[in-house]
C-alpha cells in the first residue's frame, strides 16, 4: 500500500541563557501556503537538548506521515541524524566510544521513531546568516526560556549545574572552562533586541572546545 506523504518545512531552533541554564525551543511550519509556530521552554536544560527537543515537538505535531525538510542550525543534531551516528550510538547500547557514552538518550529515543513515521531530511543552516524562519524560531526560544514558572527538563541530569557551582564562576578570558578545562575566550554576541527584553550582554566567555558559554553580569547592559 502507497502511503500518499505531504511535503512540509519544518525550521527548529534551541537556546540557553546560560548553557546549562533557562532553555526554549521554537518551531515554524510551512505547509503550502499555510504557516504555523510553536515554543516552549524548560527552567534548566542544555542547549543540545533544546535544539533536539524542538525537532521532536514539530514532528510530533504532524497528524500523518510527512515528508519533511526539516532546517536547524544545530550541527550536533544535525549530523548526528543525517551520518547515522545516533543509530549506531543506540546499537552499542548509548555508547559513543569504549569510554564516553551518548547524552540525551531520552530525547535520541523520541526522536528516532518519528522519524521512521515521517520521511525527515535534516538540513543544516547557518545561524544569524538572515534566513527568516531561521531568526524567527531563534526569537521564539529566546522569548520562551525568559519566560516565569517553566517546567522542569525531567529528562536533563543536572551534573554540570553542580559542577559549576562548586567550583565559582568564570570571570576572564583565559580561565579554564568548568566542563571540559579548555581556556575560555571572548566573544562579542551577534545581538538583535527582542520583544520586551531589558538587557543584552556586550559579550561573554565561551569554551571554543565544548561551546559551554559563561555570562559575565558586569558584561550586562540595559537598553535605554
Amino acid at each position: 500500500m502507497n502511503v500518499e506523504y505531504k511535503e512540509v518545512i519544518i525550521y527548529t531552533d534551541g537556546a540557553c541563557e546560560p548553557n546549562p541554564g533557562p532553555g526554549g525551543y521554537g518551531v515554524v511550519f510551512i505547509y503550502g501556503n499555510r504557516r504555523k509556530e510553536i515554543s516552549g521552554g524548560f527552567k534548566w536544560s542544555t542547549n543540545n537538548r533544546m535544539e533536539i527537543y524542538a525537532a521532536i515537538k514539530g514532528l510530533e505535531v504532524l497528524k500523518a506521515p510527512c515528508k519533511v525538510t526539516l532546517f536547524s542550525d544545530s550541527e550536533y543534531m544535525v549530523n548526528a541524524m543525517k551520518h547515522g551516528w545516533v543509530h549506531r550510538w543506540k546499537e552499542k547500547n548509548w555508547w559513543r566510544n569504549k569510554n564516553e557514552k551518548a547524552a540525551n538518550v531520552d530525547l535520541w529515543e523520541r526522536l528516532l521513531p518519528l522519524c521512521s513515521l515521517h520521511q525527515v531530511d535534516f538540513v543544516w543552516v547557518k545561524a544569524h546568516a538572515g534566513v527568516p524562519d531561521n531568526e524567527r524560531c531563534d526569537e521564539l526560544s529566546v522569548l520562551s526560556l525568559q519566560q516565569d514558572h517553566l517546567p522542569v527538563d525531567e529528562g536533563y541530569t543536572p551534573t554540570t549545574e553542580t559542577n559549576l557551582s562548586s567550583k565559582g564562576k568564570i570571570t576572564q578570558e583565559g580561565e579554564s572552562c568548568r566542563k571540559c578545562s579548555t581556556p575560555v575566550i571572548k566573544k562579542v554576541p551577534f545581538h538583535k533586541k527582542k520583544q520586551d527584553q531589558s538587557y543584552y550582554y556586550e559579550y561573554y566567555l565561551v569554551c571554543p572546545k565544548c561551546q559551554t558559554i559563561y555570562f559575565l553580569e558586569e558584561a550586562k547592559r540595559y537598553y535605554k
